[in-house]
């Protein structure tokens, strides 16, 4: 397995998004194929492994420690606080809530840690930025943590360079994670440079657009019904379809190499720079060997350039947020 540099640690240059196992895509996966999943992960090399809070209310966090406690040294373990399901109405049901006060932070750690049984989080994400909260004060906190010797090193989600550096004044920051792709190219704004200079390695979800770029999923309709896709701009049936005719060269070019679609997505981001860090998910161990073969697939520049070409922040269509969920991250000068 190739290996890149995230902080103070050494990685597998593929990670794995554990977030689809639970959340997100529809009814989460039985617990026996989470944890086929997961082994079958650890197996193939992978040392990356990126769980949230968030991801089925703790639900993940709690697949992942079950499953991967006897193998805790083998790998490096992400987690995410500062955004979570809360019992708001005193009814049960838990919403999702942004929230990156101090106190919060804390809290949440200690509910991570016994999630995933486990003494120490190796990275631990601020998963949103609480924009009611200076990120200094919640930055303060997670080095708080890793000074405790609860979490070993600090990451932030979906924030602008700017934030970034007011972060990483406060506390050095190991991993910067947002959606990166062929067809959401925010990052290349102001973000991947400041990575770049600060040392900070880059993690790039979704990295195969949310599915787009594996090149099956055809007709939107079919979608679960608690799919957060159907929230998704670019996923409307009017975007999509727009979006739908960009695949067949890009698809072309896959084949002329002799790889799938998905592998030729995340040799993209692979061959991109040597501080990016892709993590698809997926539910399927046959998709995750797919996945993984990426690292073979080799890239000369005119064809990078070629891929830039077909798919783009010109021509794919709608918003990769809706507006509530475009408002809750930090795309200022991205």
């Amino acid at each position: 397995m190739q290996t890149r540099k995230l902080g103070p640690f050494e990685v597998s240059a593929i990670g794995l998004g554990c977030m689809n196992l639970s959340h997100a895509y529809g009814a989460p996966v039985s617990a026996e194929q989470g944890e086929r999943v997961l082994l079958a992960a650890l197996d193939a090399g992978v040392t990356l492994f990126d769980t949230a809070t968030l991801y089925g209310f703790g639900a993940n966090e709690a697949l992942v420690g079950k499953v991967m406690r006897p193998h805790r040294n083998k790998f490096t373990l992400a987690s995410k606080c500062g955004m979570q399901g809360v019992d708001v109405a005193g009814d049960g049901k838990l919403v999702r809530v942004i929230d990156g006060r101090p106190a919060t932070i804390r809290q949440t750690c200690e509910d991570s840690l016994r999630r995933l049984q486990t003494d120490v989080i190796d990275l631990y994400y601020l998963h949103r930025w609480d924009k009611s909260v200076p990120i200094e004060d919640s930055v303060g906190a997670l080095a708080e943590l890793v000074r405790k010797g609860h979490i070993r090193s600090v990451g932030l989600s979906e924030v602008s360079a700017a934030t970034l550096r007011r972060a990483h004044a406060v506390h050095p920051i190991a991993a910067l994670q947002t959606e990166y792709s062929l067809w959401t190219r925010n990052p290349e704004i102001a973000v991947l440079d400041a990575c770049r200079e600060l040392g900070v390695a880059f993690v790039a979800f979704s990295p195969v657009g949310r599915g787009f770029l594996c090149g099956k999923l055809t007709d939107v309709a079919a979608l679960d019904a608690k799919d957060i896709r159907r929230s998704m701009p670019r996923f409307s049936p009017e975007n999509y379809a727009a979006n739908l005719k960009l695949l067949p060269a890009y698809k072309a070019l896959a084949e002329e190499l002799g790889c799938s679609p998905s592998q030729l997505a995340i040799a993209w981001l692979l061959h991109k720079a040597p501080h990016i860090i892709p993590i698809p998910g997926t539910t399927s161990v046959a998709h995750l060997d797919d996945d993984l073969a990426a690292l073979e697939v080799k890239l000369s520049p005119e064809r990078m350039a070629r891929l830039d070409s077909l798919i783009n922040q010109a021509n794919v269509q709608g918003g990769r947020y809706n507006a509530q969920g475009t408002s809750e991250v930090d795309t200022e000068n991205f």
